[in-house]
């Protein structure tokens, strides 16, 4: 329904036409290469293959593709990661419509657009230390309440190992123990509830 209505909003427009829809990451990608569009407006939740992976593989393969990533949620770390990944813009789809108009414009004529609430999240994140892949995939095991020892076994390193990943996991997110690690990193959008 929010596609086929960007779509008509879109389609309205004497200077834009929408010339490919695509429900998941892999249609969104084969839908690239047979349309060459001059933008993409990605959503950063697609089924199968993320937005922010989808991005990445079309930027792989066409390094000049303008795309503008939008989504409903609006976690920092997600932001950052679309971002990285090459998006050229974010906005959220809570967007009125004359500033979902101004982003595929500027985004089209080669700018970058990010929704000022976006922009705000994404000056915090910034300000914050990174996770290594490895603690990642700890503090995903962390918020499905693993210990030490069980994380150790499913990752195949020692039990230490393991409790100094968790240690360095809540020095950086600067929180006390593990459920405030767990709840910060899902604010964050660091991990999300599909674990």
């Amino acid at each position: 329904m929010v596609r086929m209505g960007l779509s008509a909003s879109l389609n309205v427009e004497a200077d834009m036409e929408v010339v490919a829809e695509a429900g998941n990451g892999e249609d969104a990608l084969q839908a690239y290469r047979k349309h060459l569009p001059t933008l993409v407006l990605m959503d950063l939740r697609l089924p199968g293959r993320s937005g922010t992976d989808c991005t990445a593989a079309i930027l792989r393969e066409f390094p000049n593709a303008a795309i503008l990533m939008l989504s409903t949620h609006s976690g920092e770390e997600e932001i950052y990661r679309a971002m990285q990944a090459g998006a050229k813009g974010y906005i959220v789809k809570s967007i009125v419509r004359e500033e979902l108009l101004r982003a595929v414009r500027e985004v089209h004529a080669g700018g970058v657009y990010v929704d000022p609430i976006v922009a705000s999240q994404l000056e915090g994140r910034r300000s914050h230390r990174s996770l290594s892949s490895r603690e990642i995939e700890v503090l995903r095991m962390v918020a499905k309440g693993l210990g030490n020892k069980e994380i150790a076994s499913a990752l195949n390193i020692a039990e230490v190992t393991a409790k100094l990943h968790v240690s360095h996991i809540l020095e950086k997110l600067n929180v006390k123990d593990r459920t405030q690690a767990a709840t910060v990193a899902l604010q964050r959008g660091i991990i999300s509830l599909e674990l």
